[in-house]
């Protein structure tokens, strides 16, 4: 039964997602998770608040089937796939996220001090959630894109500006992780 559970081995998924990029490129169709959301975005009417949202989404309507695979495919893989709730991440880890003061380091996904009901109480977390959101996006969109459609996309079309966004992304991840999220905790 442990079997089920194991992760697919690097030379099955990594062909697959190389296979699936090949064709993405020969269809002329890219590949990343802020256009799709930009597309359900004008499709959900967005288009009536701001311009950018006023595009024609008939040639985009394939980037919905990405949402919805990554939607039910999390769903598969949360409550069919996995054999417990436990995060695999190291003692050190969990060490350290215990000091800035995540008890439910290694526990949950998302961690509890940041994401149940009464963290959703505290007007800090929802700053820390709303300029995180909002630093994200405005990124995103700075960047031409996300981190998927650029170091999936941009990478596999040996693309200058998508290499030193997501050299960007990292260093930025890094800054954030060991810099300013210890100054907030």
């Amino acid at each position: 039964m442990e079997a089920l559970y194991s992760p697919w081995p690097w030379y099955v998924s990594g062909p697959l997602i190389a296979l699936t990029m090949a064709v993405l490129v020969l269809m002329g169709k890219r590949f990343g998770m802020s256009s799709n959301l930009e597309t359900l975005c004008s499709l959900s009417g967005a288009g009536k608040f701001t311009d950018y949202f006023r595009v024609d989404i008939r040639p985009r309507r394939w980037n919905l089937l990405v949402i919805m695979g990554a939607v039910l495919g999390g769903f598969i893989g949360a409550n069919f796939l996995s054999p417990d709730d436990q995060v695999a991440i190291s003692d050190h880890s969990i060490e350290k996220l215990n000091l800035l003061g995540f008890k439910s380091a290694g526990e949950a996904y998302l961690p509890l001090e940041l994401f149940s009901a009464e963290a959703l109480s505290a007007p800090l977390v929802w700053g820390i959630l709303l300029m995180g959101g909002f630093l994200v996006g405005f990124g995103a969109r700075y960047a031409g894109g996300c981190t998927s459609g650029h170091a999936i996309s941009g990478l596999s079309d040996l693309q200058l500006p998508s290499l030193i966004a997501v050299i960007g992304f990292f260093a930025g991840g890094l800054v954030m992780v060991h810099v300013l999220f210890p100054l907030i905790f």
